[in-house]
């Protein structure tokens, strides 16, 4: 039986892209279906298609990366907080090491998209009376700027009162 081997591809491709909150398992899950399980084609890899499932497991670690620090996010079902952000975040960074790759561009995403974020909620507490959407404590908020690249100025001291005492 031949095995059509771009369709096969393009299937793995899919599943690591649109994995929820596993990319990595994912990632691993497709490189040992295609490469070494009884099930599956049992093929050699070469490093241009390794790339494109590693390239699809970094999309959708950004994907949920970010999600997470859209403020705009924050009413709808798929919002989890920056606590998620930050739990991908450092997932991300683990796969990146193992599988030697660089985090720099989805740091400087993620970067971006928490100044937005910080801002958006200083100026909406300051306008709204109601709850902070932080779901971190103070502490890891600013650890997470910190490695994140993101200088912590002194206007984001006004969130201490308005992050939980411990993590949801």
């Amino acid at each position: 039986m031949m095995i059509d081997l771009i369709e096969v591809l393009e299937n793995e491709w899919h599943i690591v892209r649109y994995s929820g909150e596993t990319p990595e398992i994912a990632y691993n899950s497709s490189i040992y279906y295609l490469t070494r399980a009884q099930d599956g084609p049992q093929i050699n890899l070469d490093e241009e298609q390794v790339k494109l499932l590693k390239d699809a497991a970094v999309d959708r670690f950004t994907e949920i990366v970010l999600r997470d620090l859209q403020h705009a996010n924050c009413t709808k079902p798929i919002y989890r907080g920056i606590v998620r952000s930050i739990v991908n975040y450092r997932r991300f960074c683990v796969f990146c090491k193992r599988q030697q790759l660089e985090v720099g561009r989805v740091r400087g995403q993620a970067a971006e998209a928490l100044l937005i974020f910080l801002a958006t909620e200083l100026r909406q507490l300051q306008s709204v009376n109601r709850p902070s959407v932080i779901n971190c404590t103070y502490k890891e908020l600013h650890d997470y700027a910190d490695l994140l690249g993101v200088a912590w100025e002194p206007r984001y001291h006004a969130l201490a009162k308005h992050c939980p005492l411990s993590s949801s």
